[in-house]
């Protein structure tokens, strides 16, 4: 009978492996027994046809063909462990093998294999590691490949690092040797089928009432709206909820280096980057899609993120009649969001100057909002800030709403206070013209976080 399943402790690393998915670490034994039952799997059945079907379909039709090879070998296995033995040898010829189990849990939401061996996930904004496995480093290899295949990707030594995306929108980021060192290495970045609402974000105190109804009115005005944060502070699932804000009856173009936005407009027209084939051509890059939307008659246009020169093309689309836009960048703070913008439209024309960007930026863009990731793991809207204009050679802004950290409670999480500073927006007057009044207490309530 094969061992019961079980949490290794690893004690080099001074830490317990939490178990996830159907299974723990599993013996070699019981891994060659898988790895058996699959290839002679893999030579009794016409792959072909198999993958022509629907997917819940065709596992139903190979499960008792599984069944039966599982029923055949010598290895005495108990109920539990032959029902546990289909599902992962059906994961391996189907799905992301190993990783099956994580990808149907609703509460992971990145998946980081450093080796075959080292396997963490993120839930709740923390790390933890699990004691799922891959046999080996070719194991790993034969998922991640089928990950890349599926998508019209390909991942080698002359190509060994790759942007890719499951068919639910998670975002895949593959390197292999010879760029990592230790063997392959696979990140998951998880997109629920259901994007989060504006319910989820109060729920969650991502933000307060007041700022939801900002923003919302922002969108709705047609204000610029660039949104900023760190890695995994919740931009794009921001982004998502903000674009929920826009009139169905408006022509939307999306441009993204993966596609992962989410829209639930009917009227979205979606562009996606694509790699340099083998002879190194054929790249099209942000910048091009972005020149090519302008033709394509958008009212808005989405970039999901904007990180190098491109930049400079989405603030001139800003500023020629495609008010209404949104996008995101790498950054710590609003300010910090305006110095990023200078170096990469600095990076498509070195012939303008310093004051000519800044004006761009300025005219361009009306709200700032950024994310962040706090201690704790939760993510808050910390700034709405407004781009006011420009004042001698600098941009000027000023902070509508901000939160404030004051300390940690005993549950270890982040305690603070959103709270308005009581400017009222000097955009204020173009959302009356779209027929929108915000109340005057919105810029007056402070919302405590416990």
């Amino acid at each position: 009978m094969l061992a019961a399943d079980t949490v290794r402790n690893d004690a080099r690393a001074g830490e317990t492996a939490r178990p996830l998915g159907t299974r723990d670490v599993s013996s070699p034994q019981y891994q060659e027994l898988k790895f058996s039952i699959h290839r002679k799997l893999l030579d009794r059945i016409n792959l072909e046809a198999v993958y022509s079907m629907p997917g819940e379909r065709v596992r139903q039709e190979i499960r008792p063909s599984v069944a039966k090879l599982v029923n055949e070998e010598k290895t005495p296995l108990s109920l539990a462990e032959k029902d546990r033995l289909i599902e992962e040898v059906l994961d391996e010829v189907f799905g992301l093998g190993p990783l099956e189990p994580l990808l149907r849990d609703r509460t992971v939401s990145d998946i980081l294999v450093t080796t075959p061996r080292l396997i963490y996930v993120e839930r709740g904004g923390k790390l933890e590691r699990t004691s799922i496995e891959f046999k080996d480093d070719a194991h790993l290899m034969r998922i991640i490949e089928r990950v890349v295949s599926r998508v019209g990707r390909r991942i080698d030594e002359s190509s060994p690092m790759v942007d890719a995306r499951l068919p639910d929108g998670s975002r895949v980021n593959a390197v292999i040797p010879p760029l990592a060192v230790d063997g392959p290495l696979l990140s998951i970045r998880r997109f629920g089928s259901d994007p989060l609402q504006p319910a989820d974000l109060l729920r969650n105190q991502s933000l307060t009432e007041g700022m939801l109804e900002l923003v919302k009115a922002c969108v709705r005005a047609r204000l610029n709206i660039i949104i900023s944060g760190g890695t995994g502070a919740g931009k794009t699932t921001f982004l998502n909820m903000l674009s929920g804000f826009i009139p169905s009856n408006e022509r939307i173009v999306t441009i993204e280096d993966a596609a992962e936005l989410q829209l639930r407009q009917t009227h979205v027209a979606r562009l996606e980057t694509r790699p340099a084939n083998l002879e190194g051509k054929g790249a099209v890059v942000q910048r091009h899609l972005l020149i090519n939307a302008l033709r394509m008659r958008p009212d808005r246009i989405i970039v999901g993120e904007v990180r190098g020169e491109e930049a400079l093309d989405m603030l001139q689309a800003m500023n020629t009649g495609h008010d209404g836009s949104l996008t995101t960048i790498h950054a710590n703070s609003p300010r910090d969001a305006i110095s990023r913008l200078e170096v990469m439209i600095g990076m498509a024309s070195g012939n303008l100057s310093v004051r000519s960007i800044r004006q761009q930026v300025a005219s361009a863009v009306d709200v700032f909002v950024q994310n962040s990731r706090l201690a704790d793991g939760s993510r808050r809207v910390t700034y709405i800030t407004e781009c006011v204009g420009m004042e001698g050679e600098l941009v000027t802004t000023q902070d509508i709403f901000v939160f404030e950290r004051t300390g940690v409670n005993s549950e270890g999480r982040v305690t603070g206070r959103f709270r308005p500073t009581g400017v009222r927006p000097k955009f204020s007057e173009r959302l009356k013209a779209a027929g929108i009044e915000l109340p005057p207490h919105l810029f007056q309530n402070v919302v405590e976080v416990r």
